[in-house]
């Protein structure tokens, strides 16, 4: 009986080392939203690839339904799940759309089955980040993604590592508002909204201004971009009478962030605003950043601001 076990032994032993796979080299990259911009996806039979994307996507366009299958549903509105269903190698392209009217685009590439020692490693998550738009002009170099090594703005874990551009004051700033847990809220008299103010730096002549917004009421609100407004009480005459009236100018927004607009109940909005501030000011004259709901425009929540802004940084 022993010598039957040894040999049955002896037999299976060969058959578990051949049947063994090869291990798949496996990457998670994370690369900023920038519609001039291609990207390459490596993906491989039998596994699928997660897109994810920091908003609502509207729309998903595949080139090829013959060679790929992408995947999106509305209970998982930022995400995307793209394999092949092919085992032969193939080549596609993928648009996604989001919500805000921005785009993605990506070349899918599947090196097929079969082991080869110059396949490259399955992009297993593609976590996208909002644009860094702050001063970025429109002629700014473009460069096209071709595999990990080369991906611009890309930190790819895995065994591989690719330079990242540093954050501009808007990105940096937007983070760092992010990250503020509990903070102290201002409450507002007849408003469904809380707001908070975070910090407050000078660039330059310009001023950048870091806020969240709480929905603190049991109904979804929908929230409008900021402004700045200057307001203060001007001297007339008028037959002989004298009287106040009160001014009020709407300054210029350089730049903006606001990671949501439509906010259900107990949602949270971080945003940032960049402004051309004036040189001087009236002594009657105020700052203020207007926050309003889509539905009350006419009613705006007006947070007084420091004329001369506490923090002073540089003007990236």
């Amino acid at each position: 009986m022993r010598l039957r076990w040894l040999i049955t032994t002896a037999l299976l032993f060969p058959f578990r080392l051949e049947a063994k796979s090869p291990v798949v080299g496996a990457h998670v990259a994370t690369i900023a939203i920038n519609p001039r911009e291609v990207t390459v996806l490596h993906l491989r039979p039998e596994f699928e690839s997660t897109i994810h994307i920091p908003e609502e996507v509207t729309s998903v366009i595949l080139g090829s339904p013959g060679e790929f299958k992408a995947e999106h549903n509305e209970g998982e509105p930022e995400y995307v799940y793209v394999k092949p269903i092919t085992k032969e190698a193939a080549q596609s392209n993928l648009l996604i759309a989001t919500k805000s009217g921005q785009h993605v685009t990506l070349e899918l590439v599947s090196d097929g089955e079969g082991i080869n020692e110059e396949k490259q490693p399955v992009d297993f998550l593609l976590e996208y980040r909002a644009a860094r738009s702050f001063l970025i002009s429109d002629d700014s170099p473009v460069a096209l993604v071709k595999g990990p090594a080369k991906a611009s703005g890309r930190e790819v874990t895995g065994g591989h590592a690719a330079l990242d551009p540093p954050l501009s004051s808007l990105e940096e700033a937007f983070r760092q508002e992010e990250t503020v847990n509990g903070p102290r809220w201002t409450k507002w008299e007849d408003k469904q909204i809380e707001t908070f103010i975070g910090e407050i730096r000078q660039l330059g002549n310009r001023t950048m201004i870091s806020y969240s917004i709480l929905n603190n009421s049991n109904q979804a609100i929908e929230i409008v971009p900021p402004q700045i407004q200057m307001t203060g009480r001007k001297a007339i005459k008028k037959k002989k009478r004298e009287g106040k009236g009160i001014i009020s100018d709407q300054l210029e927004i350089r730049d903006y962030k606001l990671s949501a607009t439509r906010l259900e109940p107990g949602g949270r909005a971080d945003g940032v605003v960049v402004f051309d501030r004036p040189n001087f000011k009236e002594s009657t004259e105020k700052l203020f950043l207007q926050i309003a709901q889509a539905d009350q425009v006419d009613h705006p929540i007006l947070i007084h601001l420091p004329f001369t802004p506490p923090v002073a940084t540089g003007s990236n």
